[in-house]
């Protein structure tokens, strides 16, 4: 990707979530950042320290002569900074006020406000990351549990990098030998080329199942699972939410119809990011605000990756009861058979004969049995996946749609080699399958894509 030349400014920007804290930092990268900042720093001279050094001194507005904080100043030289070009960060005292008041002066003497992403767009255009690398920045961001950001740190680490590259090399080397005999034929034979197309597409394509495999749980793992608590009124599903999100999010009585609207929280499950929506109860109701809490609750219900169904285990199957199992069916589920203590109705063998679904039973209220159901929500979604810490992840739906864009190009290849197309016709869809490749990695992506992509970060990022 070429520079423009808005990429050769010196940027600036505020790097740390903009309130009250501890520190705030002020970042700026470019040709001119030491230059910049050593303009209103007084502590030392920034142009002389060495590299990858912290100096002690105060912010000074070079037009007022007046102090605007005691700092702490780290200057770090291109070529061994995150963009590859001279860094320097202004760590400053926590406040609004303050730090929008340093950025300010940067501004004001040099330095370009930073788009969002650009410092990460610009560690992308010098070639120290690939773009599976920049998304796993943000994914380090966004981390909702500890699994995650094990995950994105591996791809930091250019995981995935390594493995399309490698697939990229594999299509490369058959290429070299199409062209090879397209130009002289005379040195080989159509046959013999046309099947090496024909092998290697199988093969890559081997290789993109695999990682497809894994994009269920990339996804999961980067944006969390919306999972619905559905049930009729007074069946324990608020109960439920405040277990599992151990506090007291929910209002919990022995009346039925006390949740009238969807509550929703986040919360790590064995390492699955929930974003848990505690639904009203569903049921037939003439009550005006309840109705409109059971429309809401059916909306969830809609859009829902998962559905945690808590049925009364100590009361016999009512018509509701069956009807959600019914409307429930086909999505990926888990039913709940809750207040055992109470004496079991409807068992769990009974429940399994109804449907194949998971069938926990437990009594929330005395939280028995509930490690059976978070080890159930890991195994549902983490089949096959345990080790996170070297397990290479599609982990967006941009990666999962250039695979999938890839494996149909590949298998076009080998249906018109065994259809006898001419090896140069066979040869364009073996081609656009390295370069659809290549726009994983950003290695052959259009400007367009890598501008979006990177207007998706924050800013400072």
């Amino acid at each position: 990707m070429a520079k423009t030349l808005t990429e050769f400014d010196t940027i600036a920007a505020i790097s740390t979530p903009i309130g009250e804290g501890g520190i705030s930092i002020v970042r700026m990268s470019g040709e001119d950042a030491v230059k910049i900042a050593n303009k209103v720093f007084k502590g030392a001279n920034l142009t002389k320290v060495p590299t990858h050094t912290i100096h002690y001194g105060h912010i000074v507005d070079p037009d007022t002569g007046k102090t605007i904080d005691e700092v702490m100043v780290t200057v770090m030289r291109a070529p061994k900074t995150f963009t590859r070009e001279d860094i320097v960060e202004i760590n400053c005292h926590g406040g609004i006020v303050v730090t929008n008041h340093i950025l300010q002066l940067l501004l004001g003497h040099g330095a370009r406000m930073a788009d969002p992403g650009e410092f990460t767009k610009r560690a992308f255009v010098n070639g120290r990351i690939d773009l599976t690398q920049a998304e796993s920045v943000m994914d380090i961001v966004r981390a909702k549990t500890d699994k995650a950001r094990q995950v994105a740190v591996q791809q930091l680490s250019g995981g995935l990098l390594k493995k399309i590259r490698a697939m990229r090399k594999e299509i490369l080397n058959t290429l070299a030998n199409v062209e090879v005999n397209i130009d002289y034929p005379e040195y080989d034979a159509d046959t013999v080329t046309a099947k090496q197309m024909a092998d290697t597409s199988q093969s890559v394509i081997n290789k993109i199942n695999q990682l497809l495999k894994t994009a269920q749980e990339g996804t999961v793992l980067r944006n969390g699972l919306a999972t619905a608590i559905v049930g009729r009124p007074n069946v324990g599903k608020s109960s439920l939410l405040n277990y599992l999100t151990k506090s007291d999010k929910a209002i919990v009585t022995d009346v039925a119809g006390t949740t009238r609207d969807t509550l929703e929280e986040y919360v790590s499950i064995k390492g699955v990011p929930l974003k848990l929506v505690d639904t009203a109860g569903i049921r037939h109701t003439n009550n005006k605000v309840e109705k409109i809490g059971v429309e809401r609750s059916e909306a969830a219900l809609k859009k829902a990756d998962l559905v945690l169904l808590i049925l009364d285990s100590s009361e016999e199957l009512t018509d509701e009861d069956m009807a959600l199992v019914k409307e429930t069916d086909g999505k990926k589920r888990i039913i709940i058979l809750n207040k055992t203590d109470l004496g079991q109705k409807i068992t769990t063998a009974g429940m399994r004969k109804l449907t194949s679904s998971a069938v926990i039973s437990t009594s929330i209220l005395k939280e028995k049995n509930l490690d059976e159901l978070e080890n159930t929500i890991k195994k549902l979604f983490f089949s096959g996946i345990e080790n996170s810490n070297d397990q290479v992840m599609v982990t967006n739906q941009r990666q999962t749609g250039l695979l999938q864009k890839a494996k149909k190009q590949l298998q076009d290849v080998i249906h018109a080699v065994n259809k006898d197309v001419p090896v140069d016709i066979a040869q364009i869809d073996f081609t656009g399958a390295w370069d659809t490749l290549g726009e994983i990695t950003g290695d052959s992506a259009p400007d367009e894509l890598i501008n979006d992509l990177f207007s998706q970060f924050c800013l400072g990022k």
